[in-house]
């Protein structure tokens, strides 16, 4: 999993693409000594929205705005900050997180680029766990789509401000008030008004500013603008929409309510003031307008970030794992957190990071607290992207990266070693899309396993493991395309090809009814020979049932039993085993039954009917007899595991499947083909919630042995736009029909065998 990158240190040559494309040519600033910023000259945003938003073009924006680049790039020419791998370019769309930075207003602001799909989503929950406001981007044609839903939900989650940006109200199809109209219907955060375009469309090159109190023209796309009084057709909506805005302001502080009350209007600074505080909160939502690829908004949305959003001073504390509040503290001892980690050709290990308290500087030793060893961070950089510029030291607050650490990942905590602290770690999302792999050529399978481990140690959401049960290796991530994108980087990158094939099914077995069996395993060959005898009883175990007396057993009549011991086993794969010992008479001398527990416990993991482990049994051994001489734990064990084989057979046994939990979120028009497809998968709806702006979910019920083709399904049905979640519900008895045809499949496979 390999990338290039650059490094610059002094004064960088110009970056550009090849003479015969001059109009892509794109430079670097190029830096001497880049200022040190302490923790009140910071921001930190994350850029989020669905996909197609223009988050990308938007960081490019800002990135020219604060001359950090000399001309800005695009998404067609290949050459923005962001999306900067050969297979973003190829998908013409954000994959991984982008960290880049600006210089604006004497301060610095630093951004996370997302991707808008929800494949990715990993990235979002590392960047949210860094920056402290996240800038929503919508798309002036479509308003809150699924992919605002989604990313909503998690900044809802994970209590991060957000701040709105109208994009692309130079569409054909843009309508600012639509787009507006959506956002106060869906979002759960009051939306605010600060500007509003004047003329939306083709044609669009001016906003009014409700907190300025100004019309702002563009006159090229570059950014260049000219400050006009409000027209004044325009005068009576502007002082509206200021009046709300002054009014969301006041809500949130009593002073600012009662000067509001006293003079009917607030300045712009106290404006700003209530602002801070409805941000932070949560409470409310700024929303402002314009045209990222034409510059157009940009440079006062950057100018509200610096003055109105919280900064690491003001944003809540980071937490440690003991609980404890980690505030961005300068002169405390350093603690930095590891949020992204990289490996790229030539340099290795890249690992990205936020100072939380005290500052980190070129050649500090800091303990990894989870591994115990000490790291020595031989460089630091600020980062634009692929490009990194060197600096001495990064302070409480700031993001940056380091080079070249020997054990470190993502969510490790760098901390001073005299006073180590540990942050609390990054929660990412469970997998929902589950894939087995096979190589195209058996000798690769070694390669193939480092080359994920890579992958593992750069996105969190992957994971990787061989299954013993269902001897397959088994990748489990956000989503098809998200594995399909893994796959294409390692067969470009590694020359390797391997495909995903249907992963197998973890079935389970139980039983049905109350079963008796005795087995006697005798064995004489020359010298000593093998006694042991075993008379058990199985019946289902369900939880807080009564402790076993007596049982009906056709053709014996009434059996008592007199429980002497008992043993409660938590199954690794799921569910329990009770073995209880109520021999009477010694007919079975004691020192024999952890023998005959091991050969039951043997046959918990592979039921008659499929070969499925077994689960949530009630085994009583009961009587049985032995020989003085003959007798020994190997003659125990074998006739345990055959009373339990005979046992379990009588016994009705069942397969169970694992159900899952399922959310769907997708336009409203869909809900009729989703609520079909799901039955048709002998999925159960549990309910249909309509949400704002054509929006639904549809919750239920559904046998994860339906959802292997799920996804793709989905994207048919919903044109693209709808996503949805799993979570493990229970295992539940398969229909007689298919269990007849599973149990028929193992037969045929172990006369096979």
């Amino acid at each position: 999993m390999l990338r290039s990158t650059t490094f610059r240190s002094g004064n960088p040559a110009p970056r550009s693409t090849p003479d015969d494309a001059p109009h892509h040519r794109k430079t670097l600033k190029p830096y001497g000594n880049m200022k040190n910023y302490s923790a009140k000259e910071i921001k930190n945003i994350v850029l989020i929205g669905a996909p197609g938003t223009g988050k990308t073009t938007l960081a490019e924006a800002m990135a020219f705005e604060g001359k950090v680049i000399d001309r800005r790039g695009s998404i067609e020419a290949n050459n923005t900050l962001s999306d900067n791998t050969d297979i973003e370019h190829e998908y013409k769309r954000s994959i991984y997180s982008t960290i880049l930075f600006t210089e604006f207003m004497e301060r610095k602001l630093n951004i996370i680029d997302c991707p808008g799909s929800d494949d990715f989503c990993g990235s979002l929950f590392s960047a949210f766990k860094v920056a402290d406001v996240g800038v929503m981007v919508f798309n002036a044609q479509n308003g809150w789509e699924v992919g605002s839903e989604i990313q909503a939900r998690y900044a809802r989650v994970l209590n991060k401000p957000l701040i709105a940006f109208v994009n692309q109200l130079d569409s054909d199809k843009a309508s600012f008030d639509a787009t507006l109209e959506s956002i106060r219907a869906a979002s759960r955060v009051k939306p605010v008004v600060v500007q509003y375009p004047v003329n939306p469309g083709p044609g669009f090159d001016a906003f009014i500013d409700v907190l300025l109190m100004k019309m702002y023209r563009f006159k090229d796309e570059n950014g260049t603008r000219e400050e006009l009084d409000i027209p004044a057709e325009e005068a009576e909506k502007a002082q509206a929409l200021n009046k709300e805005l002054v009014e969301a302001a006041a809500e949130y502080d009593d002073a600012l309510m009662e000067l509001y009350f006293e003079k009917g209007t607030l300045t712009q600074d106290d404006i700003r003031s209530g602002l801070k505080i409805g941000v932070s909160r949560r409470a409310v939502m700024p929303v402002f307008c314009g045209s990222a690829k034409r510059d157009i908004g940009t440079k006062r949305l950057m100018e509200f970030i610096i003055n109105v959003a919280p900064g690491p001073l003001k944003a809540p504390a980071f937490l440690s794992t003991e609980g404890e509040e980690i505030r961005a503290d300068e002169a405390a001892p350093a603690v930095a957190f590891i949020f992204k980690s990289q490996l790229e050709q030539h340099i290795g290990e890249i690992s990205y990071l936020r100072v939380i308290r005290g500052k980190i500087t070129e050649g500090m030793e800091l303990l990894n607290t989870r591994t115990g060893n000490k790291e020595k961070l031989s460089q630091l950089f600020a980062v634009a992207g692929k490009n990194r510029i060197k600096v001495t030291e990064l302070a409480a607050g700031d993001i940056g990266c380091t080079v070249k650490l020997k054990g470190t990942r993502t969510n490790d905590t760098l901390s001073a070693p005299g006073t180590p602290v540990t942050i609390d770690p990054i929660v990412f999302p469970e997998p929902r899309y589950r894939a087995a792999i096979k190589t195209k050529d058996q000798a690769d399978d070694e390669k193939l396993g480092k080359l994920l481990n890579d992958a593992k140690y750069e996105d969190p959401t992957i994971l990787v493991d061989y299954s013993k049960e269902l001897k397959q290796t088994i990748i489990q991530g956000q989503g098809e395309h998200h594995l399909n994108i893994l796959r294409s980087r390692i067969a470009s990158e590694n020359k390797l090809q391997y495909d995903y094939i249907a992963p197998k099914i973890p079935y389970r077995e139980t039983i049905t009814k109350v079963a008796q069996a005795d087995y006697r395993h005798k064995k004489q060959s020359g010298g000593a020979g093998q006694f042991g005898e075993v008379h058990l009883l199985i019946e289902p175990y369900t939880e807080g049932m009564p402790e076993p007396k007596s049982y009906k057993i056709p053709g014996k009549g009434e059996l008592a039993v007199n429980i002497k011991g008992k043993e409660e086993y938590d199954l690794p794969w799921g569910g329990k085993l009770q073995f209880y010992t109520a021999i009477v008479g010694g007919a079975i001398d004691a020192r024999f039954m952890p023998a005959i527990l091991k050969g039951i416990m043997e046959k918990m993991d592979e039921g008659p009917l499929t070969g499925s482990y077994a689960r949530d049994i009630r085994v009583i051994v009961y009587d049985g007899k032995s020989h003085a001489v003959d007798s020994k734990d190997i003659a125990f064990y074998t006739a345990g595991r055959k009373a339990t084989i005979e046992a379990v057979r009588a016994a009705s046994p069942i397969v169970l499947e694992p159900i899952v939990d399922i959310e769907i979120l997708a336009p409203e028009a869909a809900i009729g083909d989703l609520t079909g497809d799901l039955s048709s998968r002998r999925g159960h709806i549990t309910g249909t919630d309509g949400r704002s702006h054509g929006l639904a979910a549809i919750t239920g019920e559904v046998p994860l042995a339906e959802l292997n083709d799920y996804q793709s399904r989905l994207k048919s049905l919903t044109g693209g736009q709808g996503s949805y979640t799993i979570e493990f519900a229970r295992y539940s008895a398969v229909p007689p029909n298919v269990q007849q045809q599973m149990a028929s499949k193992f037969q045929l496979h172990d006369e096979d065998e």
